[in-house]
């Protein structure tokens, strides 16, 4: 490897470079690229983490709107009468609304509902509520009236 800078020592245009001043370049730039290939890897992993954290996350909130909907259906579908029977405090004695209440537990994790419904004046409110593990709890609320004849 020459250097073409004017030589002090021997005044002439090229100038050796010993091999004592180049030896160990070769070994701090493969370093310096392990450094950086490794800085990337590990912005990719978090990336990846992140993304799948977000994937999750809009995953359970659609699940929960797809469930209140579902809902909010059976009480349509369902007779007048048995309105009132979708309330979280009469759910239990209630087969169609027990078995919905078991779907969103297993649909979301650690997930739980509550039904307000008044026959007179149609008025539902429906709370969806979840907990990720390390992200804490969220909910899924919406109101809706059902009409009744």
């Amino acid at each position: 490897m020459k250097q073409l800078l004017f030589c002090k020592r021997t005044g002439r245009r090229q100038c050796g470079i010993s091999r004592h001043r180049v030896s160990g370049v070769a070994l701090i730039e493969t370093l310096i690229a392990i450094l950086v290939f490794s800085i990337g890897v590990l912005g990719l992993v978090g990336l990846q983490a992140s993304m799948t954290r977000a994937q999750s996350a809009g995953k359970f909130r659609a699940d929960a709107s797809s469930l209140a909907s579902e809902v909010i259906g059976l009480m349509w579908v369902d007779t007048n009468a048995n309105l009132p029977n979708y309330a979280t405090a009469s759910c239990a004695g209630y087969q169609p609304c027990l078995d919905w209440k078991n779907k969103v537990a297993t649909a979301l994790p650690a997930g739980s509902a509550t039904v307000t419904a008044d026959k007179a004046s149609g008025a539902v409110n429906i709370r969806l509520t979840w907990t990720v593990p390390n992200e804490g709890t969220h909910s899924y609320a919406t109101s809706t009236s059902v009409l009744v004849n």
